[in-house]
């Protein structure tokens, strides 16, 4: 399969952040201390109010420093709007053929949601370059490593319950990479316009993401 320039990001940087819930001004305190803290893919959530025009804000402001995409996209329609905001790549909580037919035809990447192992081969086998294993939360790390042994041709994003003490337990179980929320950008930071602190944070997760096993 064709690797994108998504997913070569995807695969480099092994994180996503993403923003849920959050104002436009605090979208500006987000992107500018995720961008100068390492941080490549960026994901904002279609259930946030004002999540298109924060999408392209984020385009015009952070263009060729980093991929921004749209999250919580359920349906063709969603997608649509999306694309047209500017969006690089297409995230969701569950496998929508006509989302994933959408994206193949944009050109651009789109990470579907799964949880079992037919959803998940569903989603790949529809074009789909990486699959996000989700609730991850829920299922745990256990459930990742099981998943991951039979089908370890196929690139999952483990999303939910990623801080920074745990972050390599979901890689050394196979993840390709990780979607983070909350533990990468606290609501009390975003609130403040603190876009050093929430600079600091990212650095930090960035430097995770890159550690090998092996590294001390």
């Amino acid at each position: 399969m064709h690797t994108s320039q998504e997913l070569q990001e995807l695969l480099s940087a092994r994180l996503v952040a993403i923003v849920r819930g959050i104002t436009r001004d605090q979208a500006k305190t987000a992107g500018e201390g995720l961008v100068a803290g390492g941080v490549r893919l960026m994901e904002v959530t279609l259930n946030t109010d004002g999540a298109l025009n924060m999408i392209a804000d984020w385009r015009s402001a952070y263009d060729g420093r980093a991929c921004v995409g749209a999250g919580t996209v359920l349906n063709l329609a969603m997608a649509k709007e999306a694309v047209q905001a500017g969006a690089q790549f297409l995230i969701s909580p569950n496998v929508d053929q006509a989302v994933i037919s959408f994206a193949l035809e944009q050109g651009i990447d789109v990470w579907p949601g799964a949880m079992t192992p037919t959803e998940i081969v569903a989603a790949y086998e529809a074009g789909a370059r990486a699959v996000k294993l989700f609730p991850m939360g829920s299922l745990g790390i256990g459930y990742l490593k099981e998943v991951r042994a039979p089908l370890d041709h196929i690139p999952l994003i483990a999303t939910g319950g990623v801080t920074i003490g745990n972050i390599a337990d979901y890689f050394e179980a196979g993840a390709c990479a990780v979607g983070i929320g909350s533990s990468l950008l606290p609501r009390a930071e975003l609130e403040s316009g603190n876009d050093e602190a929430v600079r600091e944070r990212a650095a930090a997760f960035v430097r995770a993401a890159a550690r090998k096993k092996t590294d001390k």
